[in-house]
């Protein structure tokens, strides 16, 4: 069993690697490109960018200055449906994406050097709770991976799954009670067994072997569900059990309000 700093390095490793992935995806791009348009309303690739960009800047403040994150916090909560959008759409009309894509690279530098840097042990302030390093890096991979998903989506191309999803998987069960809260409802006291089949054949699984509420389907098809990157309807994901099927139907991975999901594609 490896240690917790073993652990650690491994998730920030595969966090730089989801990136770099991204950025092999963007860093071609026309100028036209740049600005065409996402599956999420009024987001171009650029703002995708910006936002990956503005989110490592505010986990570096985490990372770096504590005390000074609740100024972050404090932002979020006086807008909390808009700040997201709002910083977004500064970075894009104040960038070239040539510059964005230079500040995006810096600042994910620099975040990756603090989370290494970090003392065993850290909690690092969030917008929930706060999070270990890895817990911090498995958000942000998490992240990258859904909005890179956009990125792809607006350009056509399809993306080959990694044994990154592993990441945003668990995130994604982890996040469970989370959903309910964030809706002002009660979370279901027992846990769910979880069962998700990778391309390659491997089984990953969480929860009971005999819990009576039961999700089960491909890891990648999860992994855009509780990233509320595609319809359940339009995915392979399955539940057994009335409460497995109302979480499905909230699922959500990231931090923040309730997310408006995607549409079905017959409705598109």
């Amino acid at each position: 069993m490896p240690d917790a700093s073993a652990v650690t390095v491994a998730v920030l490793d595969d966090m730089r690697e989801e990136s770099d992935e991204l950025d092999l995806l963007v860093a071609g791009l026309s100028a036209q490109e740049w600005t065409a348009p996402t599956p999420a309303a009024g987001w171009t690739v650029a703002h995708q960018i910006a936002h990956l960009n503005w989110t490592d800047e505010v986990a570096l403040v985490a990372a770096t200055q504590p005390d000074a994150f609740a100024a972050e916090v404090e932002k979020a909560l006086a807008a909390p449906e808009t700040f997201a959008d709002e910083a977004a759409e500064e970075a894009v009309t104040a960038l070239t994406p040539a510059d964005l894509l230079v500040e995006w690279r810096q600042g994910r530098a620099r975040l990756q050097e603090a989370l290494r840097a970090a003392p065993e042990g850290t909690k690092l302030p969030w917008y929930g709770p706060p999070m270990s390093v890895a817990s911090m890096a498995t958000a942000r991979l998490m992240e990258t991976w859904a909005h890179g998903q956009d990125v792809a989506d607006a350009l056509g191309v399809t993306r080959k799954p990694t044994a990154r999803l592993r990441h945003v998987a668990r995130i994604g069960v982890r996040a469970r009670d989370y959903a309910y809260f964030v809706r002002g409802l009660r979370p279901p006291a027992e846990q769910f067994r979880v069962e998700l089949l990778s391309e390659d054949g491997v089984l990953t699984v969480y929860g009971p072997e005999d819990a009576a509420q039961r999700v089960t389907g491909p890891l990648l098809d999860f992994c855009l569900l509780v990233t509320q990157r595609a319809h359940r309807d339009d995915l392979a994901v399955e539940a057994a059990g009335p409460d497995a099927g109302q979480w499905l139907d909230i699922a959500q991975a990231f931090a923040g309000p309730a997310g408006p999901g995607r549409p079905r594609k017959a409705d598109r």
